[in-house]
């Protein structure tokens, strides 16, 4: 069973969400302060957290900057009443990997949740056997949840590791926020303002000149693609890991509503 922190000073919502997870077969821990977050962390990790944005004694955004830098696998929701675009990309860049706008809809917040794990959880399509995805200098282990740039690990959230690995699976292929949207975060509809800030968290990790991106590029007009990076040295030399070209080949190894303040 899934277990679910919820981060919110106000009662009322934490007990409906409550209720709703334990409908869908999800269990639930409610705390109150950024505090008692770092209490519940210090002793067990969770495996999704939804955190408020305004707290009694914390700052949202900032805690969750935190809990990001200390435990990069775990997905993060951010609930919050302020509706401003800069304050949705302020929380995005903090490493959640999706934003909710009070009033909200308990129902559709259970199904992101489902959605979140469902990806974080998912393992490749095929034999189920580990996936390694290889352009030049930068690899993905899909078993190991491993990301490596020459020989400096990197570090990826659940959603950016997927999103990237998403990419590099369809080089040249240009995919809209939309289609992204669908295929990563499997949302049917969202907020594109959560590929944007993605896909700008990607590039500072991943290309040399953010500001110039030439792996992770934009396709004015349609969205983003991944330009391969592949040399015919590589191709030969690792015919077992996925190796990026025009035809690549990947192989594997053996309905109420909740209303609330922030």
């Amino acid at each position: 069973m899934a277990n679910i922190l919820i981060v919110d000073d106000d009662h009322t919502v934490a007990e409906v969400l409550l209720s709703y997870l334990e409908r869908a077969g999800m269990g639930g821990t409610h705390v109150t302060t950024g505090a008692e977050v770092h209490r519940f962390l210090s002793a067990e990790v969770p495996d999704l957290l939804v955190l408020d944005v305004m707290l009694p004694d914390a700052d949202g955004v900032a805690l969750c900057a935190t809990v990001r830098s200390q435990h990069p696998d775990v997905p993060i929701i951010m609930l919050t009443a302020r509706t401003e675009e800069s304050d949705r990309i302020a929380g995005l860049t903090a490493g959640a990997d999706d934003y909710v706008v009070k009033p909200f809809s308990p129902r559709e917040l259970v199904l992101r949740i489902r959605s979140v794990l469902r990806r974080a959880n998912q393992q490749p399509a095929g034999t189920g056997d580990n996936e390694i995805l290889r352009d030049g200098d930068l690899t993905l282990d899909r078993d190991s949840h491993n990301a490596t740039l020459g020989t400096v690990a990197l570090s990826l959230t659940s959603r950016e590791f997927e999103l990237l690995a998403h990419l590099m699976r369809h080089p040249d292929r240009a995919f809209t926020r939309d289609e992204l949207l669908t295929e990563v975060w499997g949302w049917d509809y969202g907020d594109k303002t959560t590929v944007t800030v993605h896909v700008r968290r990607l590039r500072e990790k991943i290309e040399a000149d953010p500001g110039a991106p030439t792996r992770l590029t934009t396709v004015w007009g349609v969205g983003y693609r991944w330009d391969p990076i592949t040399t015919p040295d590589q191709t030969a030399s690792t015919p077992q890991q996925s190796s990026l070209g025009p035809n690549p080949q990947h192989t594997t190894e053996s309905q109420p509503t909740t209303t609330g303040r922030s």
